[in-house]
């Protein structure tokens, strides 16, 4: 088989989890408030797809970048795993809701396709870490093209979300959007120490090689 089914499901859930497009859906709401249908489709397919172009240049300079100012990987993965934990925790305790309320309020702009939307509730400091790690474990245009296919299907998912963010809030209410969001709070925790285990274990494995 050309693609790894597994690798491609691991990257697929992280992300997911990661970019939370059920969590967006109800910001998405907050945000394009008293727009038209129309308004809010334009404003959902360009944030998608800035927030897809920017995971898609880290997928593919994101390690350079980190070399060109010596930074090795594992350190970065150790890094990637806190921050992801962190994010975690904000989740489970609905802090990353409360942020996220807070930049909508403070965005005056007419069109916040680019902010805070697309940057960065979609490709923020998690997803973008996540997807430098991601790459990383399947090296060469194989990986980041297998790494652009998770991308594209959870930037469809976020689309999808934004086109029915209001039926899916009256469905779930606000109690089922907060359950959903600690589970997927849940499921981020364990990825992240998942994570800083991996980047110790190839921190050892780096040091004995150069012993």
């Amino acid at each position: 088989m050309l693609f790894d089914t597994a690798f491609l499901i691991t990257a697929f859930v992280t992300l997911f989890v990661i970019i939370d497009p059920i969590g967006l859906a109800p910001m998405f709401i907050a945000i394009t408030q008293g727009m038209s249908q129309k308004k809010r489709r334009g404003i959902a397919l360009r944030a998608v797809a800035v927030g897809g172009a920017v995971l898609f240049l880290f997928s593919v300079f994101g390690e350079s970048v980190l070399s060109f100012v010596g930074i090795s990987m594992p350190a970065f993965r150790i890094a990637g795993g806190v921050l992801l934990f962190l994010t975690a925790l904000e989740m489970l305790f609905n802090r990353r809701t409360k942020r996220r309320e807070d930049q909508s309020e403070d965005d005056g702009a007419d069109d916040p396709s680019v902010f805070p939307l697309a940057i960065p509730l979609i490709a923020g400091p998690g997803a973008i870490t996540s997807v430098i790690l991601i790459t990383e474990n399947h090296p060469g245009w194989l990986g980041i093209g297998e790494v652009t296919m998770v991308v594209a299907a959870v930037l469809v998912l976020v689309y999808v979300m934004f086109s029915i963010g209001t039926l899916l809030e009256q469905l779930l209410g606000k109690i089922g959007i907060n359950v959903i969001t600690r589970i997927l709070g849940m499921l981020l925790a364990a990825l992240a120490v998942q994570f800083v285990l991996e980047g110790i274990a190839a921190f050892e494995l780096l040091s004995e090689a150069r012993h």
